[in-house]
């Protein structure tokens, strides 16, 4: 039987997501973020979201606590044939985003599990196996 088929006991599976967004309107996305902040926190008063939330990374890490992914609600996006032209942007999310793709890769069998690096990460976490 083919090991891809019946996985042998100890095997990794690693999945590597790329997620792209463009920001269209900095403002919307901001008060979008630290939405969400008071979603998770509702005792926190605005102001206070706001220091919270004071940055790109900020918003990005509260969003993706949040919703799982940056435009959670956005359809599948086609990338290539059939989808949206080169540099068309969605302008009228109320997130402020335009989401621009999205792809996954599955690997079988990367040697070290990231668990196994303990506190000290490959310089390129994300990099493939050599031989993949």
């Amino acid at each position: 039987m083919d090991e891809q088929m019946h996985p042998r006991a100890g095997m990794t599976i690693s999945v590597r997501t790329r997620q792209d967004v463009v920001i269209v309107d900095p403002a919307r996305f901001m008060a979008a973020a630290r939405a969400a902040y008071r979603d998770l926190h509702p005792d926190v008063s605005e102001e206070a979201a706001a220091e919270s939330v004071a940055d790109v990374y900020d918003a990005v890490g509260i969003l993706l606590d949040r919703l799982g992914r940056l435009a959670a609600d956005a359809p599948e996006m086609l990338i290539g044939r059939g989808g949206l032209p080169p540099g068309r942007r969605v302008l009228d999310r109320p997130d402020g985003l335009s989401p621009a793709g999205e792809l996954q890769q599955i690997v079988l069998n990367d040697p070290i599990p990231l668990q196994d690096y303990g506190c000290f990460l490959p310089e390129d976490p994300f990099a493939l196996p050599t031989g993949s």
